[in-house]
């Protein structure tokens, strides 16, 4: 059971900032020598210092023939090893070589396996595994690709959409986990795409999905909304994916549009809603 918290209470919406239309996703990337913030937008991609000091890198999109009527934008963060991924409107991914410490960051590779724009993307540990699936991206059209990252990142396999975006997607023990627009949750394979379950888990579009590894939770958030929390397990005897509801949450007059766990136990968890002036917090109890 999960319990609200004295709320984060914020200078205005997000809605009411002025460039409330230019930047779209801000993560801290864990890198294994150092943490970096990094913002993406219309314009282009930002990574600064984790305290935002410092912005030590900028990299502007380049919409060469894009059509005046189509919207240019990254979308997308990730970090796997010392290489940050950022999904871009072509359906490109970004993948840049951080160094150790200073601005010499390079774009060393361009990952194309998108036709449509990315909307997320999500790594885990390899783990030592020269075969081991470790980064998901995922589309506008539902489409996800499973890559194996390294000085080159290798296309594993593709698991095909159903014409409903895929706005959130995340990676657990091989597992993908991937939330879609009519409100489903897949879990699939990672290693293969072979799908494991199917649960209708919201009555509208799903905005977030974040996980909990130390516990193995799932949280998703939608705009009907309900923030629900799973408990994701593998099988002994089959080895599938099996997932068990946790809890139900329910924000009222709240068009739900952002949600995560607050630490990797699972034992708090963070909501943000359009136009909403603070930050919802829920503890277990």
């Amino acid at each position: 059971m999960f319990r609200r918290e004295r709320s984060i209470p914020l200078r205005c919406s997000a809605a009411a900032l002025c460039n409330n239309l230019s930047v779209l996703q801000v993560h801290w990337c864990v890198l294994p020598f150092r943490v970096l913030l990094v913002l993406t937008s219309h314009r282009g991609i930002q990574m600064y210092e984790s305290d935002g000091s410092v912005m030590v890198y900028w990299h502007a999109l380049d919409s060469g023939d894009v059509s005046p009527v189509q919207a240019v934008f990254a979308r997308g963060i990730a970090s796997s090893g010392h290489f940050i991924c950022v999904g871009t409107w072509s359906g490109r991914v970004l993948v840049f070589d951080i160094p150790a410490k200073g601005p010499n960051i390079v774009l060393s590779e361009e990952l194309a396996g998108h036709q449509t724009s990315v909307t997320d993307i999500a790594t885990e540990p390899a783990q030592g595994q020269d075969c081991m699936a470790d980064m998901v991206t995922a589309d506008d059209s539902g489409l996800l690709c499973v890559w194996r990252s390294g000085p080159e990142f290798k296309l594993m396999t593709q698991i095909p959409g159903f014409g409903v975006p895929c706005p959130s997607v995340q990676l657990w023990h091989g597992t993908v986990a991937a939330g879609y627009g009519d409100g489903q949750v897949r879990l699939y394979e990672a290693s293969t795409g072979t799908l494991h379950v199917q649960i209708s888990a919201h009555a509208r579009a799903i905005c977030a999905l974040d996980l909990a590894p130390e516990v193995g939770k799932l949280l998703s958030a939608a705009e009907d909304t309900f923030v629900h929390i799973w408990k994701l397990s593998r099988s002994p005897k089959s080895g599938h994916t099996e997932v068990e509801h946790c809890h139900a949450e329910c924000v009222p007059d709240t068009q739900v549009c952002g949600a995560r766990f607050c630490d990797p136990a699972g034992s708090s968890f963070a909501v943000t809603g359009y136009d909403l002036a603070e930050i919802l917090r829920f503890s277990s109890v």
